[in-house]
């Protein structure tokens, strides 16, 4: 069967010039990691997620909703790389990752911390928490309406320092815009000074 590669990275180009955004992002060599999608403020986001990760022939995982998978949606969703998410048990989906990650799984999982495409109080931890628990590096992923680019940043291993690596993110995401700018949530944690997440997966 021939290699769908080449369509999908052609297909992850065309998104990009669709939207008029420039890419500017490095290889990705990590067999596994956690991708920031920030800021995440419109359906244009996925987009680019997309794009992103198809251009540069990766297969992105996206955390959603169990109830889109659903009827006839379902398999859609899985082809677009989405996981079902019980919002009711997430210590599940920490336990299922963990065990991808020592099984030595290929995946990049991508995570909007922001939520939802309104404005919040405050980032959610899950991807903290999945980090650490999986002990996965985390690849800072942005785009930025005022440049119009899109892409890959920095990659960090998390320290536990909770309030040390979220400054470092904020460093990053301090000058990125997103589509509207209005809705955008700065990165920061409501347990930053007290929280602890330990790492409990092997390191790669």
């Amino acid at each position: 069967m021939p290699s769908l590669r080449p369509l999908r990275r052609a297909l992850g180009k065309a998104l990009l010039a669709a939207a008029r955004y420039r890419l500017v992002a490095t290889d990705v060599t990590e067999p596994r990691a956690i991708f920031i999608g920030a800021p995440h403020t419109a359906q244009l986001d996925f987009v680019l997620m997309l794009g992103i990760a198809w251009s540069r022939d990766l297969t992105p995982k996206v955390l959603m909703k169990k109830e889109y998978f659903d009827g006839v949606a379902g398999p859609f969703f899985r082809a677009l790389g989405g996981i079902p998410v019980d919002r009711g048990n997430p210590e599940g989906l920490v336990a299922d990752l963990v065990a991808r990650s020592a099984r030595g799984e290929a995946f990049h999982l991508v995570i909007t911390p922001e939520g939802t495409r309104g404005r919040r109080e405050h980032w959610k931890s899950g991807f903290y928490r999945i980090a650490r628990a999986a002990d996965l590096p985390v690849i800072l992923g942005f785009l930025d309406s005022v440049t119009r680019t899109t892409g890959l940043g920095p990659r960090l291993r998390l320290t536990g320092d909770v309030r040390a690596d979220m400054d470092v993110i904020r460093a990053f995401y301090a000058d990125k815009v997103g589509v509207h700018p209005d809705l955008g949530t700065p990165p920061s944690l409501a347990d930053e000074e007290t929280a602890t997440y330990a790492t409990t997966a092997p390191s790669d």
